[in-house]
Parts: C-alpha cells; sequence; structure tokens
C-alpha cells in the first residue's frame, strides 16, 4: 500500500489525479477502522493532515463560513458554537473527546454513511460542499452529494476542499437517538433550523434512509404555516398541534430500514418524537429571543 504525504493543496489534487485509488485520509477515523477489521484494502492512501489550508476556516465574499475539510469537530465546537449551532450540537454527540479532536467534517462527508452525524445539520443549514481537482473547483449542494449508501458525488479524482454554510440567523436543534449519548452510532438523528429572515425551515434525517435527506415537505408545512398565523412576525406560541402534525411529516419523509441497532418502526417513531421536540424548542428559543431584545 502507497502512502501519498502531500504538503500543499496543489500537490494534493495533483496525487489524486495522478492515483484516483487512493484514499484520502484526514483524522482516520473511519478510514482506519475499516483497514483494521480488513474491510478495505484500498491501493494507496492520501495523508492530508500536512495541508494547511484544510485547517482553516474563514468567511468568503458572500459572507457565508468556508468551513475547511480538515477542520476537526473540537474546533467546530470551541470556535465555531455561536456561528454555527447546530453544527457544533451534533460535533458534541461525535464519539470520544479524542475521536472529536480528530474526526472532520469534511471526513464524514467522504464516508457519506447514512449515520454521519454531521449530515442532519448540513442539511437543515443548507450546506454547499466545494470539491477540486486539477480540473477545476465545483460546489455542490449537500442534498445532492449524497448518491447512495456511502456513496457520494466525487469524481474520483476530486477531493473535499470545505463546506459553506450560512451563520446561523436562528435558532437550530440536532436531535439524536442511540443507546447511549456519545461513543455510538445514531439509531436515527434529525437536524432543524430557522431561517427567520427568509421565512423558512431547514431539516436533515440521518440514520433513516439510505441516504441522509431533508424532509422538504415537512419543512415546507411548518413555514407555511407559521406565515399563514402571522408568526415569523408575532413570534406567539406554536399553534396546538402543529409541532405533532410537523413530526408525522418528518416521519412520512423517512424510508428506514431494520438492522442490528434498531427497528424500521422504531426509527419512524423517535424520528417523529425528535421533530416534534426539535421544532418546539427551537420556537421557544426564538420567542425568547425576541423577549430578551426587549427587555
Amino acid at each position: 500500500m502507497d502512502f501519498l504525504t502531500p504538503t500543499t493543496w496543489a500537490d494534493a489534487l495533483a496525487a489524486k489525479a495522478e492515483q484516483p485509488d487512493a484514499v484520502p485520509v484526514s483524522g482516520g477515523t473511519d478510514v482506519m477502522v475499516e483497514i483494521n477489521f480488513d474491510r478495505r484494502r484500498p491501493p494507496a492512501l492520501l495523508d492530508l493532515t500536512r495541508v494547511p489550508d484544510l485547517r482553516e476556516w474563514t468567511h468568503d465574499d458572500d459572507g457565508r463560513v468556508r468551513l475547511g475539510a480538515g477542520v476537526t469537530y473540537a474546533r467546530i465546537i470551541t470556535e465555531l458554537g455561536r456561528t454555527l449551532p447546530g453544527l457544533a450540537m451534533a460535533a458534541r454527540t461525535v464519539g470520544s473527546p479524542q475521536i472529536r479532536h480528530r474526526g472532520t467534517v469534511g471526513g464524514n462527508l467522504g464516508a457519506a454513511s447514512p449515520a454521519g452525524d454531521s449530515h442532519p445539520a448540513l442539511l437543515a443549514a443548507d450546506a454547499v460542499v466545494e470539491v477540486a481537482s486539477v480540473r477545476g473547483t465545483r460546489q455542490v449542494p449537500v442534498a445532492e452529494f449524497y448518491t447512495g449508501v456511502k456513496r457520494n458525488a466525487l469524481a474520483p479524482d476530486e477531493l473535499i476542499a470545505a463546506v459553506l454554510l450560512a451563520p446561523a440567523t436562528g435558532p437550530q436543534q440536532f436531535c439524536k437517538i442511540g443507546t447511549r449519548n456519545a461513543m455510538v452510532i445514531s439509531v436515527s438523528a434529525f437536524g432543524l433550523a430557522l431561517h427567520p429572515g427568509r421565512r423558512a425551515v431547514g431539516t436533515g434525517i440521518g440514520s433513516a434512509a439510505p441516504t441522509p435527506r431533508p424532509a422538504d415537505e415537512a419543512a415546507a408545512f411548518l413555514a407555511g404555516e407559521l406565515d399563514a398565523a402571522g408568526l415569523w412576525e408575532s413570534r406567539g406560541p406554536l399553534p396546538e398541534g402543529l409541532a405533532a402534525e410537523f413530526g408525522h411529516r418528518v416521519r412520512a419523509a423517512a424510508a428506514p430500514i431494520d438492522d442490528v441497532r434498531g427497528t424500521a418502526a422504531y426509527r419512524l417513531h423517535t424520528l417523529s418524537v425528535m421533530a416534534r421536540r426539535a421544532a418546539t424548542w427551537a420556537w421557544d428559543e426564538h420567542r425568547g429571543a425576541d423577549a430578551r431584545r426587549a427587555a
């Protein structure tokens, strides 16, 4: 097995172009597990830990956070907790402290596991994945990035450069069901983001379909009901039953299976509950922010 160690982004792209079968490694929290259990034996590993560009986050010309693919979960929590609260909530549930100091959102995207913890938060925030090769750079909406079970939209010669996310303009939530709060693969997960400025709701479903996916109909329903009732302006309480109906519609957007971690029926039930709670918590936070400003 070859071990490639580029020290610049240009060298990394050139190495990937020369050896498209090389598997990128940053934190190694997914790839090395598969290698250690002899589930995967790639012809080459492409070590990206020596590429400084990937470890940086900045703001682009549109005001979005450009999160380098090598920024760790621990740094998202400590440096971007207020700016990207949903992603930071998801990051806090990832593995152990050691894993959070090694694992990256870029790696989570590359693995494209339906159970990846960052995916629901990225979907709810309408994230965009920046990918690159020696041929150039392109941007892929995160909902289009997942193409199948552990498959993504990367061409053989492409690498993930960064994730682009607008700073939160409203409350965000992340919920995860597992046998414990961390160091566990989720049985199901849900992300939600309120976007008051455009009167929209973002959603993300994890571990309950072949790929992470948004619940677009449920999101449009909730946003429309809030708009029809004038609640985006008044910030009044949610009408009775609205959060529950939202949860039912999120459930309808899922397509889970039975496996060793849970049954399809259990996943559907938990998604409905998590969506109802996430909507309630986010709206209560939205109302509370208005009250705090008035105080």
